[in-house]
């Protein structure tokens, strides 16, 4: 009886002992020496990360312009750029003023590098449209701020190990700080604000977020205080931190409620489409749900649904929380008829309503096309009213020196209009000057044609005439 009631108190040791060592966060730790070494060479500007920097940002705004998921990894994998947002967490934690200050100097310098590469790429890229790659990271959520918060305390506890292993690269994978700064590059390089502050706010909060995770667990660490900040200067920083991550973060929860609302409403309506529009000779062709105007638009195609469905279909939108929103049907009629002939009419009419809507689009654009011809026929009009035959003859007199007694005039004729120069010449003018003085008319005038007639002194009887067209 002793013996068993020994076990029973070994037992649940034995399971305390074994759950501490399975979490133990201080397993497998460098010293506090090495830790503090470490996060010191952190703070060193040297030349070759810098290259390194350069050439990762560099890759990363190819594999953007791109849309290239392989090519980002492979840039956020070389980037050397947590290693400095975990020591400014770290000199937070341990109360080192002085090493702050040096690992914001490498930081800053990190970002300006960054930011002047990115932007001279995309400036000089022929590929100018943002991709999809671009555009998700320019509306952070606040599920990248628990990304950067649990990537941060991962990558710490990681690089606290004396075997580093795989959890530095992943957590620079997972935080993302690279594609940001290339967005944002790329916003400046475009004159984009929405890629230039929707790209920095992403990389604000993780880098701020990797800090407070490094700073957490420097503290579980119970790495010892530098103490080189009194309790009030500390308290004092702690006040600005508290301060500034809650204006960070109140953004990006607004932008994540925004984001799940849609998703909610979005799959809401596909449920409500999928359930209640089962008809059997009609089909959906086309649906989309806009919030600001809360409308459901649905385009049918098939057998012709009644007044009395609609209604009854608008009265199940409560069912699925849809009943703000307000049903708007396009229907399409296709006679009734055996199941393989429904679907051959309902293709039919699929590409019928496609050329429609391409034969309005063509309709517009030669409206348009028929809109610019008569404003350029109105400003031929114009130009040909404002012409100054007197002006004009005397210039060209002073030009060509060969021609006297010059005069000009805008003539009418059939095809239209044409400006005619007559004039007298002491000698003979040949074909190419001829040629050359109908050329200059038409750049003087605008006019698309020009006549040139001139009488030669040594041959009285004889006009020269050069056709300008």
């Amino acid at each position: 009886m002793e013996n068993r009631t020994i076990a029973e108190k070994k037992t649940p040791n034995r399971l305390k002992r074994f759950f501490r060592r399975l979490f133990d966060i201080r397993d497998d730790m460098m010293s506090y020496e090495e830790i503090d070494q470490m996060m010191q060479e952190n703070t060193v500007i040297h030349g070759a990360n810098m290259w390194i920097l350069m050439l990762a940002i560099l890759i990363a705004s190819i594999g953007l312009n791109v849309n290239s998921t392989a090519v980002i990894i492979g840039a956020m994998l070389i980037s050397p750029l947590m290693s400095g947002i975990m020591t400014m967490g770290y000199s937070l934690a341990v109360r080192d003023l002085s090493l702050l200050r040096h690992a914001l100097a490498r930081f800053g310098t990190q970002v300006a590098i960054s930011l002047i590469a990115s932007t001279i790429y995309f400036f000089f890229s022929p590929l100018n449209e943002p991709t999809a790659e671009m555009i998700a990271r320019t509306s952070p959520t606040i599920l990248d701020v628990l990304i950067a918060l649990f990537g941060g305390i991962a990558g710490m506890i990681g690089n606290t190990r004396k075997k580093k292993g795989n959890v530095i690269p992943g957590v620079a994978i997972a935080t993302a700080l690279m594609p940001p700064l290339c967005t944002v590059g790329y916003g400046i390089a475009t004159l984009q604000p929405k890629f230039i502050f929707g790209a920095f706010y992403l990389f604000l909060i993780n880098t701020l977020f990797i800090i407070l995770a490094t700073a957490f667990v420097t503290l579980v660490l119970r790495v010892p205080y530098h103490k080189n900040i009194s309790e009030k200067g500390q308290k004092k920083i702690n006040r600005i931190i508290a301060v500034i991550t809650i204006v960070a973060i109140i953004p990006s929860v607004f932008i994540g409620a925004v984001t799940v609302y849609k998703s909610y409403i979005d799959q809401s309506v596909s449920s409500y489409l999928q359930n209640e529009f089962s008809f059997p000779d009609t089909k959906v062709v086309q649906s989309n749900a806009d919030i600001q105007t809360r409308e459901i638009s649905v385009s049918l195609v098939g057998a012709h649904i009644s007044d009395e469905a609609i209604t009854i279909l608008e009265s199940e939108l409560s069912k699925y929380h849809l009943e703000d929103f307000k049903l708007h049907i396009t229907q399409n009629f296709i006679p009734d008829s055996t199941e393989t002939e429904n679907t051959d009419k309902i293709t039919i009419a699929i590409q019928e309503n496609k050329i429609a809507e391409m034969q309005s689009e063509l309709d517009e654009k030669q409206a348009k096309i028929d809109e610019l011809e008569k404003t350029s026929k109105e400003y031929k009009s114009k130009l040909d009213n404002e012409i100054d035959c007197t002006a004009l003859a005397e210039k060209a007199a002073r030009i060509f020196t060969k021609l006297k007694n010059c005069s000009c005039g805008v003539m009418s004729e059939r095809d239209g209009k044409y400006i005619l120069l007559y004039s007298q010449a002491a000698e003979t003018v040949s074909d190419s000057e001829r040629e050359t003085i109908a050329n200059w008319l038409k750049t003087e005038t605008g006019m698309e044609k020009a006549s040139v007639y001139i009488m030669s002194a040594s041959s009285p009887d004889n006009d020269n005439a050069e056709d300008g067209e």
